[in-house]
């Protein structure tokens, strides 16, 4: 049997036609099949259409129409289109049809990503539709444009709007009530135990988030980034002046910024010749002049509509990390962020933090893959210069692979960090802390420890999976072996063996 002849038609047919240097669509299209069918090219869906799928206008009107009506949104594939198609054949165009919903769209996708003002007037007729299929996207309120008769409801502005589509995964995420399963989570805490649980919530998730990085907090950086965390459902709206406040109390005086960053910056490691693998490249200086206003701006709409609270956690917080406006903790206040929304919008329980850095930690793996899912093909498109002192140059401007990301898989992956936090993380805490106080209970009954000795013999075990290991032994002289190993038993069995009993050690007390 003869291979099918496929055509790439839609945005596949656009990027070839224009030959445009730009990220993949989610999506690939190709006409020319005796039936319609698809599957996956790696990351890639491809979906194969029969002929009579092919656009019957001439490119690259056609392809536009096809791209709109089969295959979503992509605002960078489209702006790159706009700066190459000639003005005056849009013009051409648009008056032809100028009722048609698609050249509506199109029309008012141009003068909204150029902002360009076409010569044309106004749009007389032709009902309202809206720019983006709210059953296919997230999307904001909707704001009426006379001049092209659309609904404009993107999430972002011209300068920075990120996309996220409704995937059956995040549909799935968006019937539960993450609020109401943290609120019940605690409602099970034993008196006195909530208090307790709260406190160290907070600061496991400063270590957690400092730990993602590499570092170890000194104390009183460490308290001031839980009064930062604590503070957090406190901050009317994120602007400059806030997050540069930010950026100075979380990191070494010495590396505190008064604006952003006027070096370019990015994410490498030092290979053992010393030389520099690079990772990721962060936008331009001069591109943050945009991009920044465009992402508070972004905040500030999301906020108004009401937006998912966790899909606007991730537009916002990593599409902060990955401008890196700062020099310096830039991983550190995009998780800052993440509460920061999410306690806004009252996810998280009055008073309280999910200990999402914590769960992030715990698979690190699946952190880095989700950052590398936008890292990864913006590095193959970033054209830059690393001399040997270390100092990088973007050699063209890359400011639009930064405004115009598809954070999908991203807000797939922030729902996942959420739900585990929820369902694990904040019972497992609670779990621990009416253990811890079991087991302090029964050791004291064996012997009648100081508190600095008991706390530290408690700590030195759990870190031994329960026994003292011979080398710490020397700071508990006055003990016996038969108290030490009486004390090492309480620890192993309310400590340990409880956690394999789902009837034991649970929350209950």
């Amino acid at each position: 049997m003869a291979r099918e002849r496929l055509t790439a038609v839609g945005y596949e047919a656009l990027v070839r036609g224009f030959d445009l240097e730009v990220r993949p669509h989610f999506r690939k299209s190709l006409v020319g099949a005796r039936a319609r069918h698809s599957d996956m090219l790696g990351d890639q869906e491809r979906h194969i259409y029969p002929t009579r799928y092919a656009p019957k206008a001439v490119f690259p009107v056609g392809d536009i129409e096809f791209a709109l009506k089969h295959e979503g949104v992509s605002l960078e594939i489209l702006k790159a289109v706009f700066e190459r198609w000639p003005p005056s054949e849009i013009v051409r165009y648009v008056s032809t049809t100028p009722t048609g919903q698609y050249t509506r769209r199109i029309w008012f996708l141009y003068e909204w990503l150029t902002h360009e003002r076409l010569d044309l007037p106004d749009a007389r007729a032709g009902n309202y539709v809206a720019v983006l299929d709210q059953e296919s996207y997230y999307t904001a309120t909707p704001s009426p444009s006379p001049r092209h008769r659309v609904h404009d409801n993107l999430p972002g502005t011209p300068a920075f709007c990120p996309l996220v589509r409704r995937t059956e995964r995040l549909r799935e995420f968006a019937k539960r009530d993450f609020a109401e399963a943290a609120q019940t989570a605690l409602a099970e805490a034993p008196p006195g135990v909530l208090d307790r649980a709260t406190e160290y919530l907070y600061l496991k998730e400063t270590r957690s988030s400092y730990a993602i990085e590499r570092e170890t907090p000194d104390q009183s950086r460490a308290a001031r980034f839980v009064e930062l965390l604590q503070r957090a459902p406190a901050i009317v709206a994120i602007d400059k002046e806030t997050l540069i406040e930010l950026q100075n109390a979380i990191v070494d005086p010495r590396f505190s910024n008064d604006d952003y960053r006027t070096d370019q910056n990015y994410v490498g490691e030092t290979r053992p010749d010393l030389s520099q693998r690079v990772h990721f490249v962060s936008p331009t200086p001069t591109a943050l002049d945009s991009l920044m206003p465009g992402l508070l701006a972004c905040d500030r709409r999301l906020t108004e509509t009401k937006f998912d609270p966790v899909v606007h956690a991730a537009i916002i917080a990593f599409g902060f990390v990955f401008l890196h406006p700062f020099d310096d903790g830039n991983g550190r206040i995009h998780r800052f962020l993440i509460h920061y929304v999410l306690s806004k919008a009252g996810l998280t329980p009055a008073g309280l933090i999910l200990p999402v850095s914590a769960t992030m930690l715990a698979d690190r793996p699946g952190y880095d893959t989700a950052l590398a899912s936008i890292s990864r093909p913006l590095m193959e498109l970033v054209d830059y210069e690393l001399d040997d002192d270390g100092r990088l140059t973007v050699r063209r401007d890359t400011g639009d692979l930064y405004r115009y990301l598809d954070l999908t898989e991203i807000a797939e992956y922030l729902y996942d960090v959420v739900a585990t936090t929820v369902d694990c993380g904040l019972v497992e805490e609670i779990r621990f802390i009416v253990k811890h106080d079991r087991a302090k209970a029964e050791m004291q009954e064996i012997v009648d420890l100081p508190a600095r000795e008991l706390n530290l013999f408690f700590k030195l075990a759990v870190q031994n999976n329960g026994r003292l290991a011979r080398r710490k032994r020397k700071a508990f002289e006055m003990l016996d072996d038969g108290e030490i190993e009486a004390l090492e038993d309480v620890i192993q069995r309310v400590m340990f063996l409880a956690a394999s009993d789902p009837n034991d050690g649970g929350v209950d007390g």
